[in-house]
């Protein structure tokens, strides 16, 4: 029987690997975006979809440059469900040597709104509120026309994730910004 890491037991395994409050922080945004999508689409594993946007980055500070690779190669030394291993490995398709391409609902989700979260993130601290919650879709499209705002948050893969989910980029911008308002 495979492990299946809890969202507890997810968040102190990525602050094992993780000693930077960016992406601790990143970990647990992801992480709410993910829960608060499974509600809609998968509700009875709201944790496991959870989990999954904790881990999503655990390797990245320790191993940019072999980010997904030792990943995976740490959760299968744990005995990690493959399910989760997968789609956790799978948000870095495309940007990393992961083969593994967003298919399921979760996976394209995650693969669709870690770039954005970022973007989203770092829009909320320019506001007087630093925070996403008055934010309007306005100024968030106005913040992500600006190829210069937020540089690493990459447009392309933010449009691919929409395209991949079939949602309209607008749809995935105000979604994401709702997933975050709500946390």
């Amino acid at each position: 029987m495979s492990y299946v890491p809890t969202l507890e037991e997810a968040r102190a395994l990525l602050a094992e690997h993780n000693k930077d409050p960016f992406h601790i922080q990143h970990g647990e945004t992801v992480s709410g975006v993910m829960a608060y999508f499974a509600r809609e689409y998968d509700p009875e594993r709201v944790e496991f979809w959870a989990a999954v946007g904790m881990l999503h980055d655990l390797d990245f500070e320790e191993f940019p440059e072999q980010h997904c690779e030792v990943t995976e190669k740490w959760l299968r030394e744990m005995d990690v469900d493959e399910e989760m291993i997968r789609a956790i490995c799978s948000h870095g398709y495309g940007m990393t040597k992961s083969p593994y391409e967003p298919q399921s609902q979760m996976e394209k989700i995650l693969f669709a709104t870690d770039e954005l979260t970022g973007l989203i993130g770092a829009a909320a601290l320019m506001r007087p509120s630093r925070s996403p919650d008055d934010m309007e879709l306005k100024s968030l499209k106005k913040k992500y026309k600006d190829k210069k705002f937020a540089a690493g948050c990459s447009r392309e893969v933010i449009a691919e994730g929409a395209e991949r989910l079939g949602w309209e980029l607008d749809e995935l911008l105000q979604r994401t910004l709702d997933a975050m308002k709500s946390m």
